[in-house]
C-alpha cells in the first residue's frame, strides 16, 4: 500500500467477571467473586494493556431478578471501578456505562470529567437509555419511560453533558500566584439550558479534561438506537449475530452518520465476541459444544426472556410454536427483541429452538489461533466492523487470544505493536473537540468583546 498507512483494528476487553452465560463462573481458574474483586479487574486490565488493547469496557444495568446471570447479580459500580483502574494502568482506555434515563446530566458530566482527569485522558462513556422496565422502580418511578421518549431524552441529555464539559475554556485558569489570579472569569460559562426534558444551569465545577470530551459510545440497535448512535457516538458496541448482520449494521450506521453530515469513519463499530481458541479447530469446537451443553434449557429461557424485560418463557410448552407475546410492549431492549421475533418468524421456530438460538452468546469465533485470526480479518477487511470487544471471563480464553491470536494480527499489520499516543482519542484516531465558547469567539470576535 506504499506510504499509505494501513487501517488498524480496534480492540476492547469487556471485563465480565464471573460471566453472563450462567456457566463459566464455575471455572476453577476464575475467582468466584471476580465481579466484585478489584484485584481481578486490575489484573485483567493490565493484561489487556500489555497486549495493547484500545480499551476496557464495563457493562451495567440497574435491574436484576433472582434468575439473572451471575455477573449481573453482584458487580461493582462502573465509575468507582474505572477510577481504581485509572490509577492501576497508564495507557488503556476506560469505558463505562451510565444511563441517561435514570441519571442527571450534571452528575454524569462530573463523573466522567473526573475520570478523564484522573486517567489523564482515557475515559469513555457508554450512553444507554436502560432497556429493563423494572429499573423504574429502583429510581422511584412507577413506569419506565416510553422507548421513543427515552431516546429523545438521551439526545438532549448528551448535548447538555457536552455543554457542561465546555463550562471552562481551556485557558480559563491562569494560576497566576504573583498577581493573585486563579480564574479568568470571562472564560467561565453557565449553560442555562432549558429543554423538553432537562433544565440545567451550570457551570460545571470542573475544567475541561485532557480529551475535551470523554469518548462517547452507544449500544442501541433499534431504529431509534441506531439513529442516536449515528448522531452522537464515537463508537458503537453493535449486537450482531453473523457476518451478514454485522455488514448490514455497519453500512446502515455509516450511511446514517453521513446523512447527518458526519464523517462515517469517525464512528468505530465494535461488536462483542467470545472467542474459543484451542490447538486445533476440532478441539475448539469440542470445547464450544461442551460449554453449550452445560447450559440447561431453563437458563437459556431466562436469557431469552431478558430481551423482553425478563418475561418468563418457562411457562410455555417447549416444543410448540413460539408463544404469542403480542401483549408485551417491547419497551425494554427493543432492537434485540425485534431481532429475535424476526428470526422466530422467518425460521418458524419453536420455543425450544428460539431458546437454543438466542439464549446464549451466539457470536463466538471458534477454532485454532489461525482460524480465529482469519475470521477477524475477514470481518474487518470485509467492511463489517472496525474492531471487536472481546469478552473476558474465562482465563484460558483470554490468555489464548492475547498470546496466540494478537501476534498473528500484528504480523499481518492489522493491529498495533505499541501505543502511539496516551489518550483514548489517540488510540481511536479522534480529534479533541474545540471548546464551543472558544470557537464562537474565533468565528465572531464580537463574542469576545461581549464577554
Amino acid at each position: 500500500m506504499g506510504s499509505i498507512r494501513q487501517r488498524q483494528l480496534k480492540l476492547g476487553a469487556i471485563l465480565a467477571g464471573v460471566g453472563t452465560d450462567f456457566s463459566q463462573w464455575r471455572d476453577p481458574e476464575l475467582p468466584s467473586n471476580a465481579s466484585i474483586d478489584i484485584d481481578w479487574y486490575i489484573q485483567n486490565a493490565r493484561l489487556a494493556e500489555e497486549a495493547r488493547f484500545d480499551l476496557v469496557f464495563i457493562v451495567d444495568s440497574p435491574f436484576i431478578t433472582p434468575d439473572t446471570a451471575p455477573h449481573f447479580l453482584n458487580r461493582l459500580e462502573p465509575l468507582t471501578l474505572l477510577s481504581a483502574l485509572a490509577v492501576s494502568t497508564s495507557r488503556i482506555g476506560l469505558v463505562g456505562t451510565l444511563t441517561t434515563t435514570y441519571w442527571e446530566p450534571y452528575n454524569v458530566a462530573r463523573l466522567f470529567g473526573s475520570l478523564d482527569h484522573i486517567s489523564k485522558g482515557r475515559a469513555g462513556w457508554n450512553v444507554v437509555t436502560t432497556g429493563l422496565e423494572g429499573a423504574s422502580r429502583n429510581y422511584g418511578k412507577d413506569k419506565h419511560l416510553d422507548h421513543a421518549l427515552r431516546y429523545q431524552r438521551a439526545e438532549e441529555f448528551v448535548d447538555v453533558v457536552k455543554g457542561l464539559w465546555d463550562s471552562y475554556e481551556d485557558d480559563a485558569f491562569p494560576y497566576d500566584k504573583e498577581n493573585d489570579v486563579f480564574l479568568d472569569k470571562s472564560k467561565q460559562h453557565a449553560l442555562n439550558h432549558k429543554g423538553e426534558f432537562l433544565s440545567v444551569a451550570g457551570p460545571l465545577a470542573l475544567s475541561r479534561s485532557p480529551q475535551g470530551y470523554p469518548v462517547i459510545f452507544q449500544a442501541g440497535d433499534s431504529n431509534a438506537g441506531r439513529q442516536l448512535g449515528a448522531q452522537i457516538a464515537d463508537g458503537t458496541f453493535a449486537a450482531v449475530e453473523d457476518f451478514e448482520s454485522a455488514l448490514e449494521y455497519y453500512k446502515d450506521l455509516k450511511a446514517r452518520a453521513k446523512a447527518l453530515g458526519r464523517d462515517p469513519d469517525a464512528i468505530h463499530v465494535l461488536p462483542g465476541i467470545a472467542p474459543i481458541i484451542a490447538e486445533t479447530d476440532e478441539k475448539a469446537r469440542e470445547i464450544a459444544i461442551e460449554r453449550e451443553g452445560s447450559l440447561d434449557i431453563e437458563k437459556k429461557l431466562v436469557a431469552l426472556g431478558r430481551a423482553f424485560n425478563y418475561h418468563d418463557f418457562r411457562q410455555y410448552p417447549l416444543d410448540e410454536p413460539f408463544p404469542d407475546i403480542s401483549n408485551l410492549t417491547l419497551n425494554s431492549y427493543k432492537g434485540h427483541a425485534e431481532r429475535i421475533l424476526r428470526g422466530v418468524a422467518s425460521g418458524n421456530l419453536t420455543l425450544r429452538q428460539a431458546a437454543e438460538r438466542y439464549g446464549g452468546w451466539r457470536l463466538s469465533f471458534v477454532g485454532s489461533p489461525e482460524t480465529v485470526a482469519n475470521e477477524i480479518e475477514r470481518w474487518f477487511v470485509g467492511g463489517a466492523v472496525d474492531g471487536f470487544n472481546i469478552r473476558v471471563t474465562n482465563p484460558r480464553d483470554f490468555r489464548a487470544f492475547r498470546e496466540y491470536v494478537i501476534p498473528i494480527l500484528q504480523k499481518r499489520g492489522l493491529f498495533r505493536t505499541e501505543y502511539e499516543g496516551t489518550t483514548l482519542r489517540d488510540h481511536l484516531g479522534l480529534p479533541v473537540p474545540e471548546n464551543r465558547w472558544t470557537a464562537r469567539k474565533r468565528e465572531d470576535p464580537s463574542h469576545a468583546a461581549a464577554a
